[in-house]
């Protein structure tokens, strides 16, 4: 408790004594100029990066800061409006107790961030992803007091709440978080959200007023044209074994080009795909619910069900160890891929699959997975397992399903996929009802939601009232956000 005690009052003092010297010197806000930041990586940052896009679509300069470890989406690196602004992966200090560790890490991001920040060309908003929010919070504030800028966080999650899985609620360092969270989020100028249940949350628990811009799928997430699907297919065949035909070099195994048309078709008998984009901390869950007999003895019983080819995407540490396990299981009828995929080909590779898999279990049951959107913008049905405020995405029976366990996981598969590919089914029934659905995009949603915060602010003097905006669902709100 010392230890992030005073990591915390280091922090606390750092942000006081900057903002008291920086606070009389003069700064001018860059002229609608927008600093971006998530101290993650950027690739795996798909919502920021669709702030960065919209930005620049209305015109604005963006800086998008975070790290690099993952190549953003193409669209992000080609814009002339768009400057990414990496941050150095920080090698720090791995002997000793891991709280010191953990302290050691924050004060040098923090340390590292308002240098990165202070250097860059001044914004007039810096738009924050939080989490993770330790020290980022307080380390934008500082560089908004000095730039004289607009602090708007945009609330994914709450980084406490991440931190206690590991360590428990009452951990003395969960608790440090939870406090900074709170103090440090009521300092934003403007604040949005992921979903009606965090916003309520916010205000209840922080007294932070915020409004909700769901997560949409970008333009890129549609339905994949059958030629676009067999050139992916025959791309990943040449290096993943559940994709590769039994013959034929036309061929992959969910698809074949005619010999004579030149047109492609779905192969005959084909298995079916199953996607499951999720953490390798949480792949275990599919792993075991997969493992479980429930799916291959039904095929043994005589149950009409398809082979399954279950392609799992995204990356991490445990990545291997999984590997190594899913290599050791011996399934007849249920093959497993985890394939290196390309920005440009997820998108598209969703597109073609037939279900898709969620494991999203959210830390605290006020975020929903930004997975399942981008699989309900390819009008990708999904079996998705419960938590608190997933009905506000998913709807049992009608756009998907809800479990809670793999015995109910098996008992989907096998109702969704009977007789595949019948065009009778219930899957095929959720997926006309995806196609039907008229939900606004991604660029609709922040057009209607944020693009007026920023062009009323602009109007006003300091400090920014907003007189009214627009929420998600189209009616005006008057009064600031926080």
């Amino acid at each position: 408790m010392a230890a992030g005690g005073a990591a915390l009052a280091a922090l606390v003092a750092l942000v006081a004594v900057t903002a008291a010297l920086w606070r009389r010197r003069r700064a001018v806000r860059g002229a609608g100029r927008v600093c971006v930041a998530v101290l993650g990586d950027l690739g795996r940052s798909p919502r920021m990066q669709y702030h960065a896009l919209s930005l620049a679509r209305h015109g604005r300069g963006v800086s998008l800061l975070g790290y690099f470890q993952t190549k953003p989406h193409r669209d992000v690196l080609s814009s002339g409006e768009i400057r990414v602004v990496p941050l150095s992966e920080l090698q720090c200090l791995r002997v000793g107790p891991k709280l010191l560790q953990y302290v050691v890490k924050v004060i040098a991001q923090t340390v590292q961030l308002l240098h990165t920040m202070l250097r860059m060309d001044p914004p007039s908003y810096v738009l924050l992803q939080n989490p993770p929010g330790l020290p980022s919070i307080a380390v934008a504030w500082v560089a908004c007091l000095f730039w004289r800028s607009k602090l708007i966080i945009d609330w994914h999650n709450y980084g406490y709440t991440i931190m206690s899985l590991n360590h428990g609620k009452n951990h003395p360092l969960v608790l440090i978080a939870k406090w900074y969270e709170k103090l440090f989020g009521r300092l934003s100028d403007y604040n949005l959200c992921v979903t009606d249940a965090m916003k309520e949350d916010l205000q209840v628990n922080c007294n932070i007023k915020a409004v909700t811009l769901y997560d949409r799928p970008a333009s890129y997430f549609k339905e994949t044209p059958l030629e676009l699907q067999h050139q992916l297919y025959m791309k990943l065949a040449k290096d993943y074994e559940p994709f590769k035909p039994h013959w034929n070099a036309e061929r992959s195994a969910f698809t074949e080009r005619d010999e004579k048309s030149g047109d492609v078709m779905k192969s005959r008998g084909r298995p079916a795909l199953l996607i499951s984009s999720t953490s390798w901390t949480a792949i275990h869950l599919l792993v075991r619910f997969l493992s479980s007999p429930g799916y291959e003895q039904y095929i043994n019983e005589g149950v009409k069900l398809p082979a399954l080819v279950c392609v799992i995407t995204g990356k991490g540490p445990l990545k291997e160890y999984y590997n190594g396990l899913i290599k050791k299981l011996h399934f007849k009828h249920i093959r497993i891929c985890t394939p290196w995929l390309e920005a440009e080909d997820y998108p598209v590779l969703l597109g073609s699959a037939d279900l898709g898999v969620c494991l999203h279990k959210s830390s605290s049951g006020l975020d929903l997975p930004m997975k399942v959107v981008d699989m309900f913008g390819c009008c990708l049905p999904v079996c998705a397992i419960y938590f608190e405020c997933l009905h506000e995405l998913v709807k049992h029976n009608e756009n998907g399903l809800i479990f809670r366990d793999s015995d109910e996981l098996a008992e989907q598969l096998k109702m969704l996929f009977l007789e595949f590919p019948t065009v009778e089914s219930k899957l095929h029934e959720f997926r006309k009802n995806l196609r039907a659905s008229k939900q606004l995009s991604w660029d609709e949603s922040w057009d209607q939601t944020v693009l007026p915060l920023l062009s009323s602010c602009a109007e006003e003097a300091d400090p920014c009232h907003l007189p009214a905006c627009i929420t998600w669902d189209g009616s005006p709100k008057h009064g600031r956000f926080s």
